[in-house]
Formats: structure tokens, sequence, C-alpha cells
């Protein structure tokens, strides 16, 4: 009997550190992938652009982006008429690998203060998430916020 129930108890306790192996081995290999995606803007005498970074560890699915200019949603970089010409590349739908730089917006030449003067009325956010569907939304003044799924109103999707 005496046997049976330090079995028991053997059993138990291997199951027990089991499962917390389990628990500890997948949240390491979801830490070994996280994404992490910051917005900044970066400028100097004769330049102006948007990065979109992933500092992270792991890629980082961007499902799509959202960006206003003075409270309304935009669907090109184009749609605000004081930008002088610029270069744009792809935002929303890519994936983007750990330590990658995004230049969504680019500005070269005289003209960068004109960028200065709007960029208090350009809002840009991103919905993104990791290979494991943990999903994150960020914008320029917060840190990412963890969210169940990226969500957007169409109307509200940029499409550059």
């Amino acid at each position: 009997m005496i046997v049976a129930l330090s079995a028991l108890l053997i059993s138990i306790v291997t199951t027990v550190v089991g499962i917390y192996s389990a628990y500890i081995d997948r949240a390491y290999a979801r830490a070994s992938v996280w994404p992490r995606v910051e917005i900044a803007r970066s400028f100097g005498k004769t330049f102006f652009n948007y990065q979109i970074a992933n500092n992270g560890t792991g890629p980082a699915i961007i499902k799509h982006a959202a960006i206003s200019y003075k409270s309304k949603p935009i669907k090109i970089w184009t749609d605000i008429p004081e930008l002088p010409y610029i270069t744009q590349s792809h935002l929303g739908n890519r994936i983007m690998p750990a330590e990658s730089i995004i230049k969504p917006l680019t500005y070269e030449g005289a003209q960068y203060q004109q960028f200065l003067a709007i960029d208090d009325d350009i809002k840009i956010s991103l919905c993104y998430c990791s290979i494991y569907d943990e999903c994150w939304l960020v914008d320029r003044e917060t840190a990412p916020k963890s969210v169940s799924e990226c969500v957007i109103e169409e109307p509200l999707r940029f499409k550059q």
C-alpha cells in the first residue's frame, strides 16, 4: 500500500513538472519570435521620413495601417495636398523581419520644414501579429497594445 501511494505521488509530481515545463517551453517559443513594432519620424536639414521599425526578435505580420490627416482618414500619401514630391513604400499587408525598418514616406529636399509643420496633424497606426497570431495595435504616441485580432473598417484602411 505504501509503495502504491509513493508511486502515485511520484506520478502526480512528475505530471505537474511536465505540465509546467511545457508551459515554460511555450512561453519561450513565443518570446523567441516576439515582434515589437515602433513608429517614429526622422528629419534633418534636407530630409524628412517616417520609419516603421520591428525591434523585436521575430517577424511582424502587418495586417493593416490606418493614417489620418487632420482627423480624416487618407488612402494614399498624396491625399495630403501640402506634401511636396515624396518617395513612398508599401505599408499594409506585409511581413517585416526582425530588426528591419520600412520608410513608408521619405522626402529629400529643401522643403522638409513643410513636413514638420503638418506632422502633428498626421496620425499613423498599425495592427500587426506574431506568427502565433498574437496581435498588437501601435501608433506614434503609445506603446504597442495587445488586441485579440486586427480588424479595421474598410473606409479607414490605408491602401498604400
